[in-house]
């Protein structure tokens, strides 16, 4: 003998409150009443959700950072120090007698650290304490050559007669 199973939605009526046994039928709307999946509910009341963010993203991830003005650009320029440079030799430069040859064409050079070896660093920029800390320790900094282009004057009429 066969016995017919009802369906689950009539078995859970709840009460034949039509809440399919949820409680009040707000909480049972898709992810409403738990402020949806991810990020979304994560705004005036979820300070029960920001303890999670800030796990995951870090603490820069509510608020501005950084200059929000749009007249200021950012200075893109790639720094290296000395003492980097000092420490990573190998890495960045080839040695040829008892000098360091170094090619760091995009870079300024900053002036932290002391300097044990004599180093030729081809650089697009120095500081001045850079500069004088290389030139004590027997080394040079070259820097690219700047074109300067003449402007050519037109030619002047002479002077009518």
């Amino acid at each position: 003998m066969k016995i017919k199973k009802r369906t689950k939605s009539s078995r859970m009526h709840g009460r034949k409150m039509g809440t399919h046994g949820h409680g009040a039928r707000k909480k049972a709307k898709k992810s409403g009443h738990r402020g949806g999946i991810g990020m979304s509910g994560s705004g005036k009341r979820a300070d029960h959700k920001k303890t999670l963010v800030l796990k995951k993203y870090g603490h820069s991830y509510f608020g501005k950072q950084g200059i929000t003005s749009r007249g200021t650009r950012r200075d893109i320029r790639k720094r290296i120090n000395l003492k980097d440079i000092e420490l990573n030799l190998n890495k960045l430069g080839k040695k040829t007698g008892d000098k360091w040859e170094i090619n760091l064409k995009g870079y300024k050079i900053l002036g932290e650290g002391e300097i044990k070896n004599k180093l030729i660093i081809k650089a697009k920029e120095a500081s001045k304490i850079a500069l004088e800390k290389i030139k004590k320790s027997g080394g040079e900094i070259i820097f690219p050559e700047k074109k300067i282009e003449k402007k050519e004057m037109p030619p002047q009429e002479e002077s009518k007669k």
